[in-house]
């Protein structure tokens, strides 16, 4: 473990000050706390971090008491070697949230993150008060052959992305970039040059093959939280259009709908895969329904 070479990771420039607490031996979890009323806990998808939620935090604090976290493995938080599975996050974020005294909170987590709550939901669920999935991955289903692909991507290969490749990886996110998204690509500027960066690395390969070793699809009917499900409309990562042509995102968020039984399913017009910050007032809105 690497956690004190975290130079360019904590020069970061966050919207929202960040605490630590060392909810398990030797990982410590970056978190901001703000704002008063019924808790949200927020957490990023893979590859991302905190301040992909700025948009929604900046409105939502107003109403809600809002846990925001880098994952063990990304932003400010540890790194090294995780194991960073489902299982694995879905452990230090209950650690995080009893260390805070919060027993029971809502979620709101985006892809992967959305996968890692529905599991906390699944596997604790009288602490779940309600889900909020935007563009959650985990109701996309593959082939043992399509899984095999996924689990061979290595470090190596995700740190070896070019920046222009990087760029144009973070532009199919949106549906059109919009410029105040420009510090994603900045902040991965940065952190390439840091020591950490291969732990980091190594954190999103354990998280791709987490998510394909630790599926919830055939859990789905078992969750018991009221959930909303949010996609942007035009999605260009949900469904993966190399392995599934023949679908698009708005099948995935039918089926999603279906299978999970206290559902409400929402499709943004102009958005992509980072829906709630390419349309921040209409999923804040969303959200703000939803709860209340």
């Amino acid at each position: 473990m690497n956690t004190k070479a975290q130079d360019a990771f904590m020069e970061l420039d966050y919207p929202y000050p960040m605490d630590k607490k060392e909810v398990v031996k030797n990982i410590n979890i970056a978190y901001a706390d703000i704002g008063k009323g019924e808790p949200i806990l927020f957490i990023h998808g893979m590859g991302s971090y905190a301040p992909a939620w700025k948009k929604n935090i900046s409105e939502l604090k107003e109403n809600f008491r809002c846990v925001v976290v880098d994952l063990p493995g990304y932003g400010k938080s540890s790194k090294g070697k995780f194991k960073a599975n489902m299982s694995f996050h879905k452990e230090h974020l209950f650690a995080l949230m009893d260390s805070l005294d919060i027993k029971k909170f809502h979620i709101a987590g985006h892809s992967m993150g959305a996968q890692i709550a529905m599991h906390m939901a699944l596997d604790n669920p009288g602490r779940i008060k309600s889900l909020i999935l935007s563009a959650p991955a985990g109701i996309e289903t593959f082939s043992e052959q399509q899984k095999a692909m996924f689990r061979a991507i290595t470090p190596e290969q995700t740190a070896s992305v070019s920046d222009e490749q990087y760029r144009i990886n973070l532009e199919a996110n949106f549906h059109e970039m919009p410029d105040d998204a420009e510090f994603m690509y900045e902040d991965r500027m940065m952190i390439k040059e840091s020591p950490d960066f291969m732990n980091y690395c190594y954190t999103i390969t354990e998280g791709i093959r987490g998510m394909v070793n630790e599926p919830v699809f055939e859990k789905l009917g078992d969750l018991k939280p009221p959930v909303l499900i949010i996609y942007g409309k035009q999605d260009k990562l949900i469904p993966n259009k190399y392995l599934h042509p023949e679908m698009t995102t708005a099948d995935i968020a039918k089926i999603a709908n279906k299978e999970i039984p206290d559902s409400q399913m929402e499709l943004i017009e102009n958005a992509g895969h980072f829906v709630h910050f390419e349309q921040p007032e209409k999923t804040n809105e969303l959200i703000k329904n939803f709860i209340n």
